[in-house]
């Protein structure tokens, strides 16, 4: 096994789930390509990729860096205040980026011939969700920080 992790880097467990990875995703592509617009959806894909990778992906890491940045230096009392904010805006962020086109009713046409619906109550629902989260996380920091600091790591 010392010889296994040496060569390879990483234990037989990890070979197995990359290679179950890798099938999983030849099967979704040959489905994929079965599909009335491979063209299409791989276009799709490749946009995707190249405006989460050279727009999105600067845009939110200077945001978080802006954020870090901003914040004072920890004290005993603060237990990372960024954190609260990181997880309720990956959340709003996720869901906009899911379903944006419903939330700034891009697609009435589309979306009520197939299923029938309005996309009314979209943005509202969006907005409230996002407000729970940020709601929850202040709530769980307020929390945190009135019990004081966990226990402190071994130095």
């Amino acid at each position: 096994m010392r010889r296994w992790r040496d060569r390879y880097g990483a234990g037989p467990l990890h070979l197995l789930s990359l290679l179950a990875c890798f099938a999983l995703a030849g099967y979704a592509f040959l489905q994929a390509s079965h599909g009335p617009l491979p063209l299409r959806m791989a276009v799709w894909f490749v946009g995707a990729l190249i405006a989460h990778d050279l727009v999105l992906f600067p845009l939110y890491a200077l945001a978080d860096r802006s954020l870090t940045a901003l914040r004072p230096r920890r004290t005993v009392r603060d237990p990372g205040a960024v954190n609260y904010l990181r997880v309720p805006a990956l959340l709003s962020g996720l869901l906009l980026l899911m379903f944006f086109p419903l939330i700034l009713r891009r697609s009435e046409g589309p979306y009520g011939a197939a299923s029938g619906l309005d996309q009314a109550p979209y943005l509202g629902r969006w907005l409230l969700l996002t407000g729970l989260a940020f709601g929850i996380s202040a709530v769980l920091y307020a929390v945190r920080a009135r019990r004081g600091p966990g226990p402190s790591p071994a130095a």
